[in-house]
């Protein structure tokens, strides 16, 4: 009699066992179910600027083609500066403009490379370059670019001669950097993370704005970082320089 009853028993035992863990497999599918909305919510927000495929989102600053120094290869776009002397630089710019965003890319850099990313920037024939109106988020090569001697105000991820990062979390030339970039006029608030860190923030209009720029390269000229809302450029600096996963979010 008791061993039926401890049988029984062991069986009542295993059958809540089992119930409790088809409860826990589907508490499981619940949660994945759960979170891969959440992200596909959250990747909904993001307007990607490069399918990895074509330059379809962008276009050459102040030209109607871009030329085969900008290409697609293995997923990055990738430009080569022609060889010889160039008569002018080719930028590529955003076909749309913005001006609250968070911008998120990464990048790679050739040796002794320089690049930057620019915001803000006016397409006319008036500017030959993004940089006399868009503010520029520095690419370099930390190590042996000359620029990286004048300080950190010109390294990887400064606020080009405006604001220093305050530290230095770039990758070797050759090895790929993740930048985000936060624009924000409403809260006048500017950030830029690199590879995961802070590292450098700053205002985006007013008195401080203004104080930044008076004391850099930038205090005589005349429409520089005057605008709110621009495209987003990709610069031409002479040297190669690449790019990829390249998305953005429009900031409420």
């Amino acid at each position: 009699m008791k061993k039926n009853i401890l049988i029984l028993g062991t069986l009542a035992i295993l059958s809540t066992s089992c119930k409790s863990d088809k409860k826990d497999e589907k508490t499981q599918e619940a949660d994945k179910t759960v979170d891969s909305t959440a992200m596909a919510n959250n990747e909904d927000n993001w307007t990607h600027l490069f399918n990895g495929e074509n330059l379809e989102s962008w276009k050459a600053f102040n030209a109607d083609s871009i030329s085969d120094q900008w290409q697609v290869k293995d997923g990055a776009i990738a430009f080569t500066p022609a060889e010889g002397k160039r008569e002018s630089t080719e930028n590529l710019i955003s076909k749309n403009s913005y001006a609250n965003f968070e911008l998120s890319l990464e990048w790679k850099i050739s040796e002794a490379g320089n690049s930057g990313i620019m915001w803000g920037v006016q397409e006319s024939e008036e500017f030959s370059e993004p940089y006399l109106t868009g503010p520029e988020i520095q690419i370099l090569d930390n190590k042996l670019h000359p620029d990286a001697k004048n300080g950190p105000i010109r390294q990887a991820g400064a606020l080009y001669d405006m604001m220093p990062p305050s530290e230095d979390k770039s990758r070797n030339a050759g090895e790929w950097n993740k930048t985000v970039i936060k624009i924000n006029h409403k809260t006048n608030k500017g950030s830029v993370r690199l590879n995961g860190t802070l590292i450098t923030e700053f205002p985006v209009h007013g008195e401080e704005w203004d104080k930044l720029v008076a004391n850099s390269k930038f205090k005589d000229w005349e429409h520089f970082g005057k605008t709110k809302e621009g495209h987003i450029a990709l610069q031409d600096h002479g040297d190669k320089v690449w790019f990829r996963n390249i998305k953005i979010r429009e900031l409420d």
